[in-house]
């Protein structure tokens, strides 16, 4: 079958099996492209990081490929920690990108697409998803926006699209309605200094943010929501997961 026809095949397949919803500009965002993903997920993030003992049939891995720096241009800062996974092609990598705006950076047209495509270059052949982590501040919401509907824009259909958030996003803040994303994962760790603003239950994001509704980011060492049983669960570890437990992490979602 070639390669283009496949495509929109697998696209009008995920169109009728799943619910959709209108995003940014009125291009459709399909519920369930996420859900062909484990429900836990393991954060390695920018430090030597050895996972080697990760269950592909049950964990997948997001892991930083990049911080993209926006200040008159962008640039980018590639990977430079040591990662070691487990020999295995059932395991799920997920790309994740972050973005550092400096003070008095350039916001426009132009930055958006550079740092859309630094994003879409962390794609791989079989690359479940695609992550963004960015504390957006109010100034730079416009713009972010611009960045993700381009993101969005070029990625193959199947391929969803995962940005973290902060927890006021899911609860005072209805900013991201609309935005052509699969899910945003509210942080529920110290790492998040708007935790505190975060509704108190599940249903609370149903009504405030339904894209906050389905997953949840947590930490090693902090207590995690009631609520989080049964949801994706992304887990930072603390003290690095040559000291916390993956396969502890593994039974506590289960």
């Amino acid at each position: 079958m070639q390669r283009g026809h496949a495509s929109a095949v697998l696209a009008l397949t995920l169109s009728l099996l799943c619910l959709s919803r209108q995003g940014d500009r009125g291009r459709p965002v399909l519920h369930c492209r996420m859900d062909t993903l484990p429900h836990l997920t393991v954060w390695a993030w920018e430090r030597p990081t050895d996972l080697r003992n990760v269950d592909p049939a049950t964990t997948a891995v997001a892991y930083l490929a990049r911080t993209v720096w926006v200040r008159e241009s962008v640039s980018v800062l590639p990977r430079r920690q040591p990662l070691v996974l487990p020999v295995d092609t059932r395991l799920r990598l997920i790309p994740v990108t972050r973005f550092e705006v400096m003070p008095q950076a350039r916001l426009d047209d132009a930055t958006a697409q550079m740092a859309a495509d630094a994003v879409l270059a962390t794609l791989r052949p079989g690359s479940p998803a695609l992550q963004i982590d960015f504390d957006a501040r109010l100034s730079e919401r416009d713009w972010y926006r611009e960045v993700l509907v381009d993101v969005r824009r070029e990625l193959p259909v199947a391929v969803p699209l995962s940005i973290t958030a902060l927890a006021s996003w899911c609860s005072n803040d209805r900013w991201m309605q609309g935005l052509p994303v699969d899910e945003a994962v509210p942080m529920y760790f110290h790492m998040e200094p708007d935790r505190r603003h975060a509704p108190a239950s599940l249903d609370d994001f149903r009504i405030r943010e339904p894209l906050c509704a389905r997953s949840v980011g947590v930490s090693t060492t902090e207590p995690w929501p009631d609520w989080s049983a049964g949801k994706r669960v992304y887990v930072f570890s603390d003290r690095g997961w040559h000291r916390d437990s993956v396969e502890s992490v593994a039974r506590r979602v289960e």
